[in-house]
């Protein structure tokens, strides 16, 4: 009989052991197997949460992105109407599967095709001309479009009505031409001139950026020079609404910055036009680099500090206005009617700042939030992020792929997540006297913009890295040094400027200006100066770029626990980015200029011409701080009038063939030899000609074993409207093993002296 109070215990060594756990005869009880079920559940609860109502929207413009990205990642050009025949099914069947588990699924994978349609779309309906060989005296007319005032050439951009050129009949809808500084014609005139045109510029390493897809999407089939006087005469035909729109802005543009330029001078002039019209070619390289190395570079790009900023000065001023009218404030919607006019001031922004990416996003974002005001709806969100992010995409797909909209919006999405996650625990109720104090005093507003400036310069870190390889450590110094003061002074100063203009009362306001310009660039010079301001990061692909995007955005979208696995994929994508092996050989598109890495690790440039540009974009993409007209670079080359060698780490030459007699000394002595000319099929070293470099462009060579595998920048067989494939037979693998030489056969022939004297 069992003790009153104590549990029964059944007869026997076993039933001693608690029930429920079992174990084998001189083996350990394992610890925690009920763990693993919690777990699970509460991963599902969470993945639940995360399906709920209202979460599958932001997801989306993701989705639709995705399709885009995959209509670029393509080899050749797809098909528009197998393109859009697949995205119309795809979406019809999402909407016939609304009702079923699989409509997430369903809807994701039509935005993907849409996203991918709408890029092929976008192409087909621009389409053009783009110019494949260098043409060297064209005579063309045209109307000017565009006009860039630039530090020390002028560029405007031509709309082609005539083009004349030898042993060429291409004829191109735009092209760049760069002016001696002060002759670039107005817009909207009719020019005629003759110009040396060339191929838009191709990517000048490996992963690098496009230009000539950006000039594409531009209209532009060409860039050049000028070459003697342009003729500005009557036009055969009136230019269309487009050019005289064109003309108008470009006139406000001018007038803007000469009331501008009587009040001030130099960079705060130029940097006052950059905030105020867009037009920043005009800011000196100094202040221009030391405002990037300090991470105030989005200053200079209107975005949405800007549009926030002009949209935020309108709506409070307006609002405070009607609120002094006591009918009105109590009467009518006053709080609607200052968003409408703050929409409007923010439309003609767009327009006066030249409408670029950054501010379409930036505006579409406002316009929004404005909106959303207008109809008493809630304004940030991550659904205003969506819309924003989906008409941005709609219209120009060709965004994603540019460093603004990837870094604006990266920025945008962490500030969205902090407004929804961070700002109301740092806005909530003090519940403690110091607590009050330190609100009172402003703690929570600098709380608020430390945090702001930190999440913004983290979320387009990985950008910067990818697209400018560097990364800025001071940026939320620079940001909390500056930034207050640019909002509070100089853009209120500049839009007052702005309205006073008219009445010739705007001086005060570029004075007021120019003086909060004076201590941005104060604050910019200083951090730009401290140790380790410039933080150099090696090239890396496109994969870790991916892998940190989408870390980025699980956690800006997720709002369970599960966000935290972002942080995961973001580590590992740094990780997988900052181990990826640097090229040994860099060979230029037009096989001029060759880098070569020494024993010291270095780069070594055999340069056969001056290229600034190219060389500033190699030692970035390989972390390297010189400068491109340093001389250590030449260390190690051995150069004469036949050609150049420079030497690997472990001793092999590399050779740049100038002349037809230099092959053959380069080819018995060199393990690579780099020429524009034909080499000889007998060449026993491995060899980089002109008909590989038409093909594949610029080539990264990497060592694999004896041979080098090779990166181009044109994949293989592959064809795109802004970069068609080279004319000619012939492939080109992507690696270069040493040749087996078949030893040359001898001519049997016998030389007539030798003829004769047998005779």
């Amino acid at each position: 009989m069992a003790e009153p109070g104590r549990p029964m215990r059944s007869q026997g060594l076993a039933g001693t052991w608690p029930t429920g756990r079992t174990t084998s005869a001189g083996g350990f009880v394992p610890a925690g197997l009920g763990v693993w079920p919690a777990i699970v559940g509460t991963l599902q609860e969470w993945a639940k949460a995360e399906a709920g109502a209202g979460r599958l929207f932001p997801w989306v413009p993701i989705a639709f992105g995705c399709g885009i990205a995959l209509y670029f990642a393509a080899d050749q050009e797809p098909v528009l109407w197998v393109a859009a025949t697949t995205a119309m099914a795809l979406t019809l069947g999402a909407i016939l599967l609304r009702r079923s588990r699989l409509f997430a699924p369903a809807i994701m994978i039509a935005a993907v095709a849409a996203g991918f349609a709408m890029a092929t779309w976008k192409t087909a309906r621009i389409g053009h001309t783009v110019l494949a060989k260098p043409l060297y005296s064209v005579s063309l007319s045209g109307f000017v479009e565009t006009r860039d005032i630039r530090e020390r050439t002028d560029r405007f951009v031509l709309r082609v009505t005539t083009m004349e050129a030898q042993r060429s009949d291409v004829k191109l809808d735009r092209v760049r031409l760069s002016v001696r500084k002060g002759t670039a014609p107005d817009v909207g005139s009719f020019v005629r001139l003759k110009a040396r045109l060339m191929p838009p510029l191709a990517p000048l390493r490996p992963g690098s950026y496009d230009f000539s897809r950006d000039m594409f999407f531009q209209g532009i089939g060409a860039s050049g020079f000028a070459m003697g006087a342009i003729t500005v005469s009557s036009p055969p035909d009136a230019g269309g609404w487009q050019l005289r729109y064109s003309a108008f802005m470009q006139g406000l543009r001018d007038a803007i910055d000469a009331r501008i330029r009587a009040t001030l001078d130099g960079d705060n002039r130029a940097i006052a036009t950059a905030l105020l019209t867009g037009r920043r070619d005009a800011i000196t390289t100094p202040v221009n680099d030391a405002m990037f190395i300090s991470g105030l570079g989005h200053v200079l790009s209107i975005s949405g500090y800007h549009m926030a900023v002009v949209a935020g000065v309108v709506f409070f001023a307006v609002r405070a206005l009607l609120a002094l009218i006591p009918g009105l404030a109590v009467s009518f919607p006053i709080k609607k009617w200052s968003a409408a006019a703050a929409l409007v001031a923010s439309a003609f922004y767009l327009l006066l700042s030249g409408a670029e990416v950054a501010t379409q996003r930036s505006f579409f974002m406002t316009a929004v939030v404005l909106l959303a005001v207008m109809v008493d709806r809630r304004a940030i969100t991550f659904r205003t992020l969506a819309v924003a992010a989906l008409i941005v995409l709609a219209i120009a797909p060709e965004a994603l792929v540019h460093p603004s909209f990837q870094m604006s919006f990266a920025a945008t999405l962490g500030l969205v997540a902090l407004v929804q996650i961070g700002m109301p625990n740092l806005l909530a109720s003090p519940d403690h006297s110091t607590t009050a104090r330190i609100a009172l005093w402003g703690g929570r507003e600098i709380a608020m913009l430390f945090m702001a400036s930190m999440i913004a310069g983290l979320a387009t870190t990985p950008y910067a890295a990818f697209h400018f390889h560097r990364v800025t450590p001071y940026g939320v110094l620079a940001n909390l040094g500056a930034m207050p003061v640019v909002s509070a002074l100089v853009m209120p100063a500049g839009l007052l400027g702005l309205l006073a203009a008219p009445f010739g009362l705007d001086g005060v306001f570029w004075w007021l200006m120019g003086i909060g310009i004076d201590w941005m660039i104060v604050v910019t010079r200083w951090v730009a100066a401290l140790p380790g301001a410039i933080g150099h990061v090696g090239a890396f692909g496109t994969a870790p770029l991916v892998a940190a995007s989408m870390g980025l955005v699980l956690m800006g979208l997720l709002r369970t626990p599960l966000r935290w696995s972002g942080a995961i994929v973001l580590a590992a994508a740094t990780i997988w980015g900052l181990s990826v092996r640097q090229p040994d050989i860099l060979i230029a598109g037009d096989g001029k200029n060759v880098a070569v890495r020494g024993r010291g690790g270095q780069l070594h440039v055999i340069r056969t011409n001056k290229d600034a540009f190219l060389l500033r974009e190699w030692l970035a993409a390989d972390a390297d701080p010189r400068d491109p007209g340093s001389a250590a670079l030449s260390e190690g080359v051995s150069c004469d009038e036949s050609g150049c060698v420079a030497p690997l780490a472990d001793g092999r030459m590399i050779a740049l063939a100038l002349h037809v007699e230099a092959l053959a000394d380069d080819c018995n002595r060199a393990v690579l030899v780099v020429t524009s000319r034909p080499a000889p099929p007998d060449c026993a070293a491995m060899v980089v000609d002109r008909p590989r470099l038409a093909r594949q462009g610029a080539l990264a060579l990497t060592r694999r074993g004896d041979g080098f595998a090779i990166q181009s920048v044109k994949a293989r067989g592959a064809s795109r409207p802004w970069s068609p494939a080279a004319a000619g037979e012939g492939d080109f693998e992507l690696t270069l093993m040493p040749r087996s030489v078949v030893p040359r056969s001898r001519d049997a022939t016998p030389s007539e002296a030798d003829l004769q004297a047998e005779d």
